[in-house]
């Protein structure tokens, strides 16, 4: 699993880390009962300061995403199945936000908005099908 830190969304480096992993898990990146890197080594890598992973994974732990086994480490939890269409709902209606909050910024109506988004999707379930049909001849 690879994390990447970005310091200047103007998010903190911790919840973007939490993102991270829970985009993996949903994903299926990261398996139930995979570890996490360990804090230390996490840290060095992404030129943080260890509270801010430990923050990280204390974070996913309150959430239930992920569980702690003193002295091994920590991991996915099992019950991810359930977390997996939670995860990904929350990932997109974030997403969404952030498009919505844009087209205000741009002045796009809403109207316009939903004809951008249904022109999208059918651009892009147009280029779906073309792929399979490659793929099947």
């Amino acid at each position: 699993m690879l994390l990447q830190i970005n310091f200047r969304s103007g998010k903190p480096v911790y919840l973007q880390l939490v993102d991270q992993v829970k985009a993996a898990a949903a994903s299926g990146a990261l398996r139930p009962g995979e570890a996490l890197p360990s804090v230390r080594p996490l840290a060095e890598e992404l030129r943080v300061n260890r509270n801010t992973i430990s923050r990280a994974y204390s974070e996913l732990e309150s959430q239930g995403v992920i569980e702690t086994v003193p002295g091994k480490g920590c991991f996915l939890k099992d019950n991810h199945a359930r977390l997996r269409k939670d995860i990904r709902r929350k990932l997109l209606i974030e997403e969404i936000d952030q498009v919505i909050l844009m087209a205000h910024h741009l002045q796009v109506s809403g109207s316009e908005l939903l004809k951008l988004i249904e022109d999208r999707l059918e651009e892009f379930e147009d280029k779906r099908r073309e792929k399979e049909s490659v793929v099947e001849d």
